[in-house]
């Protein structure tokens, strides 16, 4: 059973892919506007993304949460978003004083908009929530089979089915306690109005600490994306981009830190590197300080010291919600449609307010940090980049020359060693057999700023902006999403015998194919019958059973448990 850490991690990885549209949804809505280059036909694209979000937090969710991403669990998140949306609606009582005096076919106009703006202030939490359900749902029901008379509607067919029905107990509740869901988002959002400069320093200080755990990015969709309401538009950022004078509060603090004081932070590393190293590290950490400066993209900078100085973490942390605090206590309200880098300060420059106090302000954090990182390095001599002892790796399975993607496979320990990879901004996400198989040493010799074994059998890896490149590339080299095998892994298999177990789960030899085992997985070939992986790991020594297609099972686990032979 999974933990709730690792159920909320997976949902915080599975948000980030909806997320990924925000970028270009920002960017054609602002280049639309008067103030840039005035195109009616962008600022409206922008704003279809913009208005859609909850349906495109649905699809990706689901998506991403789906144990192979599956396009099957992304129709079943557009199934009970839909069928939640429309069937909250009809539940949804109108004020009689709404249509009073009116006529019948206008008032039904009325009724109609009034719920479509009702419903529409919870479309991002009515998409994240059918996104969970769906990714679930698949991941449980895909492999059903189902009676033969109904086969047809079995395995991923059944999942879209089910969510439904997911979608229809989902609009009960929405429809049938809309007033005290609305009136809770009204006090949520009232009580951190009132919180004023104490909320958005708690919410500072939570963003930095939560990332260690990948959390951060739920805090942040809440903040974002349900608080507050300008004209039935909720979110900071959405409020933001909808031109609400009061939205950026959970925004603005972040520019000075990611454009600033971590930039500073790696000017005080590169200073205090050995002199023999200074130019090994110095184009890394330029390179971190302009993806940092351009782009907001801050988490391989704080992975080089979250763990080798967790108070000096600490402390970033705390100006992190110093940083939130000054910006709004200056007024000063910016937005982002990805992060609080340079692009979007100056895409957003017209829209924001007092937009050129971020510099002062920037010059004064980036003062901050240089001093703050200076003096911590030296003081309690922190092993930062460049300082340390060059450590050995103890895996060398692919060898120097062998391509990225392979070395980076066999310090993980080998594709037998992986049960579930996935991917978020700047790290790899995985579930695998043995965590101590995975080489950490190897890994930072490769590029990766840091590890995280956040619980049992989780890894995470952070190397930066490719990381969804290099997950793509691992991926193709353990058969995953239907990739052919690799060469050295097809070379290796041999036709094995599974045991008895096994075969009677997938329904009897009869649809047995092939069965051979390569790279610690046994690789099952069936005639295209719907089998359920719940029941293939119910059998001892299966691990995890993931379907890769064309009929195709990989099941993971001790290979003298899998065959009988």
């Amino acid at each position: 059973m999974k933990t709730l850490l690792a159920v909320l991690q997976s949902i915080g990885r599975a948000l980030m892919l909806p997320i990924a549209v925000l970028p270009v949804a920002g960017l054609l809505l602002r280049l639309g506007q008067p103030d840039l280059i005035d195109v009616p036909l962008l600022a409206a694209a922008g704003n279809a993304l913009f208005s859609n979000l909850g349906l495109l937090f649905a699809i990706g969710v689901a998506t991403g949460l789906a144990r192979d991403g599956n396009g099957a669990a992304a129709l079943s998140g557009v199934t009970c978003y839909l069928v939640a949306v429309h069937g909250a609606r009809a539940l949804l009582d109108v004020p009689a004083a709404t249509t009073a005096g009116m006529a019948i076919d206008v008032a039904a106009t009325v009724a109609d908009a009034f719920r479509a703006k009702a419903i529409a202030r919870l479309d991002v939490p009515i998409g994240m929530i059918a996104g969970v359900a769906a990714g679930q749902l698949y991941n449980r029901f895909s492999g059903i089979a189902l009676p033969p008379y109904l086969s047809f509607f079995g395995g991923r067919r059944f999942v879209p089915i089910v969510a439904g029905i997911a979608g229809l107990l989902l609009a009960g509740v929405i429809g049938l306690g809309y007033g005290a869901l609305s009136t809770a988002l009204d006090h949520l959002g009232t009580a951190l109005t009132a919180s004023g400069s104490a909320g958005l320093f708690v919410f500072g200080v939570l963003n930095r600490l939560l990332l260690v755990t990948g959390l951060h990015h739920i805090l942040n969709n809440i903040a974002w994306f349900v608080l507050g309401d300008y004209q039935g538009t909720t979110g900071d950022l959405r409020r933001f981009f909808a031109g609400d004078p009061s939205a950026g509060k959970f925004m603005s603090g972040f520019f000075p830190i990611m454009m600033f004081g971590l930039p500073a932070a790696c000017l005080a590393i590169y200073r205090n590197a050995r002199p023999e190293r200074r130019k090994e590290v110095g184009g890394l950490l330029a390179s971190l300080a302009a993806t940092s400066f351009l782009t907001g993209v801050t988490e391989p900078i704080e992975f080089s010291f979250m763990f080798l100085a967790p108070a000096l973490y600490a402390v970033h942390a705390v100006l992190t919600g110093a940083a939130m605090v000054v910006m709004d206590l200056l007024g000063v309200h910016l937005g982002f449609g990805f992060s609080a880098g340079l692009f979007d300060y100056v895409l957003n420059f017209a829209a924001s307010t007092r937009p050129l106090m971020l510099l002062p302000v920037g010059a004064a954090f980036f003062a901050i940090y240089f001093l703050v990182f200076e003096f911590a390095i030296r003081r309690f001599n922190l092993a930062t980049p460049g300082r340390e002892a060059v450590a050995a790796s103890t895996a060398s399975a692919a060898g120097p020359a062998a391509p990225r993607a392979e070395r980076f496979l066999a310090a993980l320990g080998g594709g037998s060693n992986i049960l579930t990879l996935g991917a978020c901004t700047t790290r790899l996400r995985l579930t695998v057999v043995d965590p101590g198989r995975v080489d950490d040493a190897a890994l930072k010799a490769l590029g990766a700023m840091g590890i995280l074994r956040p619980s049992a059998g989780t890894v995470q890896v952070i190397v930066g902006p490719v990381a969804d490149v290099i997950c793509a590339q691992i991926a193709a080299l353990t058969d995953r999403d239907s990739a052919p095998q690799a060469p050295a892994l097809a070379a290796s298999a041999r036709t094995v015998r599974p045991v008895p177990a096994i075969v009677e789960a997938i329904g009897g030899p009869a649809h047995l194919k092939a069965a051979s085992l390569a790279a610690g997985r046994l690789r099952l070939q069936l005639d295209g019958t719907s089998v359920s992986g719940s029941r293939l790991e119910q059998v001892a020594g299966v691990a995890a059973a993931v379907e890769v297609g064309g009929g195709i099972w990989h099941l993971l686990g001790d290979p003298a448990a899998l065959i009988a032979d």
